[in-house]
């Protein structure tokens, strides 16, 4: 058992139930991260919201002022109203009474030439933010706004010239015709939470509402879509589990739909054609190859049975050379089975030489046996031909060839071979009565023989020119049967290779 299968058995086996947790589990990622930004937006707009109301009611209380009316110390924003000349405060609410600034005003006073007077022609005054340093309490109470410690705090002013109001109005404040208001709101940060707290908790409880109802519902459309979507998988592991040895015809059904599974349906019909042809090539190579090893058994067995029944009359001498002619056919047979068998598995060739195709046609075509008839055998080069590969497989590629060409062959068989820009073209034509049409690639198929009416014993294995083939596809070559008038002419291409560095000299002593 996997060390590591314990720990996941928590994780869903279904490919359905993977997909909706995935989706779940992203969107939950996704509706996090939204409230979390949501909820910080929420705050810093509550802040903003905190900081204009105080602005609102700054600028209220300088409206109040420039009309010489006192504000009232009921307020929602902690306010103080200060003014040269004067040690206690003109105005004050909102929580500063705390301070009992009647007897002394708790916020800086300005001075006097702060602020230039302005030119009278109605333009608007701005506020100013500062921080505000609110001194510490001893007998603060839990329900006080400020803190027993104090603290430091956002605030903000405006001031107000008392030679610009008019004499009644400067009375009815009581400063001096000369002096300077000052008037102070301080910005509370509870009053920012509370504001926050207020919209955040509704919203934070519709997030969270809103969130599980589409997390389950997007878990749902996921598990559900995937659960649809996979149907046609399951159809086709249905029939592709029915596809056994003894019927290897069966097919899955391809959706019509256009998409990736249509392309895994396609892809598996195919692959399942591509086996069923292997399987139907594989069992009828066996069979041809069963067929062909009992002629020559046949013929042998038969000929030791009979001189075996009849040792007097047996030509013993004949007897011996058929069996001896057997033997061979059977040898060469079982050479060519053990050849494809190795070809087949696609081995890489091992160590790849450097083979000079001109000197192996050269040699073979001056070594090769012309006995039972005459034929003229010639090799026409005009320089080396230089491939990579194996030279006893080029050489069995070559005598293959040469074979087939010398049991059809009338009187002549020509090798020819020519270097053509990146490739080595080996070409061998006889005069024989050459191969039709139809017939030029069954002629590489293995077992296939045209001259059917032929003795065996002289007609080959039906093996030479599929192997050929084979090596010739084995060294990134082809081989294919080349139209001629008279005759057949097999052609061989193989990629050139670069003529080897000459051995150095020997040093002189």
């Amino acid at each position: 058992m996997n060390a590591t299968e314990p720990r996941r058995r928590w994780w869903p086996r279904s490919v359905r139930a993977r997909a909706a947790l995935a989706a779940a589990s992203a969107a939950a990622v996704i509706l996090v991260g939204t409230g979390w930004w949501v909820h910080h937006d929420v705050y810093r707009q509550s802040a903003q919201i905190a900081e204009r109301q105080a602005q609102t009611h700054l600028l209220a209380l300088v409206d109040q002022l420039k009309e010489g009316s006192v504000p009232v110390r009921r307020s929602t924003v902690p306010y103080e109203v200060v003014a040269t000349g004067r040690r206690a405060a003109v105005a004050y609410g909102g929580g500063m009474e705390e301070f009992d600034p009647g007897t002394r005003h708790v916020l800086p006073a300005p001075p006097k030439a702060e602020v230039p007077a302005p030119p009278d022609d109605g333009a608007a005054w701005g506020y100013t933010n500062c921080p505000l340093d609110i001194p510490a309490r001893h007998d603060a109470k839990p329900w006080d706004r400020f803190g027993k410690d104090g603290g430091t705090y956002l605030g903000m002013y405006d001031d107000v010239r008392a030679d610009k109001l008019s004499s009644d109005k400067v009375a009815a404040l009581g400063i001096a015709p000369d002096a300077q208001l000052r008037v102070y709101v301080v910005v509370l940060p509870h009053a920012a939470e509370e504001i926050a707290e207020s919209i955040t908790k509704t919203t934070d409880v519709l997030l969270l509402r809103a969130g599980l109802v589409g997390l389950v519902l997007i878990a749902a459309i996921a598990y559900f879509t995937v659960r649809i979507a996979l149907r046609p998988v399951e159809a086709i592991r249905v029939l592709t589990a029915s596809v056994t040895a003894n019927d290897p015809r069966e097919r899955v059904t391809v959706p019509a739909t256009g998409h990736e599974i249509t392309a895994l349906a396609t892809t598996i019909n195919t692959t399942l054609q591509r086996l069923d042809n292997a399987a139907a090539q594989q069992r009828r190579f066996v069979a041809d190859a069963a067929h062909e090893l009992r002629s020559p058994l046949t013929t042998l067995l038969a000929s030791l049975e009979v001189a075996l029944a009849y040792p007097e009359r047996t030509d013993w001498p004949a007897a011996a050379t058929t069996a001896a002619r057997q033997t061979r056919r059977l040898q060469a047979l079982a050479e060519d089975l053990l050849l494809l068998a190795r070809l087949d598995t696609r081995a890489p060739t091992a160590d790849p030489e450097t083979v000079d195709l001109t000197a192996l046609a050269s040699r073979l075509t001056e070594q090769y046996p012309l006995t039972e008839r005459p034929l003229a055998l010639t090799c026409d080069s005009t320089a080396p031909a230089h491939v990579h590969g194996n030279p006893d497989e080029y050489e069995r590629l070559l005598r293959n060839l040469i074979d087939n060409a010398a049991r059809h062959a009338a009187h002549r068989i020509q090798v020819t071979i020519r270097n053509q820009d990146a490739w080595v073209v080996l070409t061998v034509h006889d005069d024989g009565p050459g191969v039709p049409t139809e017939d030029a690639e069954r002629i590489f198929e293995r077992f296939v023989r045209l001259d059917d009416a032929r003795s065996r014993d002289h007609g080959g294995t039906g093996l030479g020119l599929a192997i050929a083939r084979d090596l010739a596809h084995r060294h990134r070559g082809t081989l294919t049967l080349t139209p001629r008038t008279l005759g057949a002419c097999f052609r061989l291409r193989l990629p050139r290779a670069p003529a080897p560095a000459p051995a150095p000299a020997p040093a002189e002593k």
